[in-house]
């Protein structure tokens, strides 16, 4: 799961000021593993939604993520990460990021207190039965969490990139520096289960780590967003050791523009 919310949270392709941010949107993804001889079988959901809150007296956009088994597989495998971020709603940066991850017998915890001023992120982190771990980076004009640079995606103008050539990003996480290779595929059509068809924006990405660059098992995920101003992820795809998970939109509300990329 923590790799299906990097996926689901770390793209973007504008400068910070593009931002969109919709207060009161909600977005609900179903997810599904497949294999061969394993039907496709949906165990898990995950949830965004974005409200207004304060910080110290100051107005910041809240956005909570929360991904979690489903009852029924609980018994075999529980899941529940949450991740809470608050962001200034002026200068739309991330200035502080939260997650609670557990994931069977696996815990991790973590804070991150961002100073823009000095261009430096204050993390720390403590996983299972381990002693809690410090640590402060150096940060760049684009570093962001993931779920910050999930909501660039949402003013990417497509019509900027040129199908095939590849883009570079980065974002914190797990106190590390990670980096985001993608690529656009082009446009295509798309089948949502139980939602219709939609025109779309499709992406390739693989994601590694920024120690010399490099990308572990160089494994390409897929990322189909609405080609409308939206621009929400409606489906993604990503193979994994056994198979792949499939991850796609099951509802959405508050959306901030009209929905002109559903086919009817």
């Amino acid at each position: 799961m923590r790799r299906l919310f990097i996926i689901l949270f770390s793209l973007t392709i504008l400068p910070l000021s593009a931002q969109v941010y919709s207060v009161g949107e909600r977005l609900d993804y179903r997810v599904a593993y497949k294999a061969m001889l394993v039907p496709n079988t949906e165990m898990a959901t995950v949830t965004v939604q974005t409200t207004l809150d304060t910080l110290q007296g100051k107005p910041v956009y809240r956005v909570m993520g929360l991904g979690k088994i489903m009852p029924e597989y609980r018994w075999f495998f529980n899941l529940e990460d949450r991740y809470d971020i608050l962001v200034d709603t002026l200068t739309k940066r991330t200035a502080r990021f939260e997650s609670n991850i557990r994931e069977g017998d696996y815990t991790f915890r973590s804070h991150y207190r961002y100073d823009w001023d000095s261009l430096k992120v204050h993390t720390w982190a403590q996983s299972r039965q381990n002693a809690p771990r410090t640590k402060s980076m150096q940060l760049t004009e684009r570093s962001m969490d993931p779920v910050s640079l999930y909501f660039n995606l949402r003013s990417i103008d497509a019509s900027t990139l040129k199908e095939g050539e590849q883009h570079n990003l980065e974002m914190v996480l797990e106190d590390t520096i990670r980096v985001l290779k993608f690529r656009l595929l082009g446009r295509e059509v798309c089948r949502v289960p139980q939602k219709g068809r939609f025109r779309t924006i499709k992406l390739a990405c693989t994601l590694g780590t920024s120690e010399g660059f490099s990308f572990t098992d160089g494994s390409e995920f897929f990322i189909w967003i609405t080609d409308d101003k939206n621009k929400f992820p409606l489906l993604l795809e990503s193979p994994i050791r056994i198979g792949s998970i499939r991850a796609y939109i099951s509802d959405f509300k508050g959306l901030k523009y009209p929905l002109d990329s559903k086919i009817k």
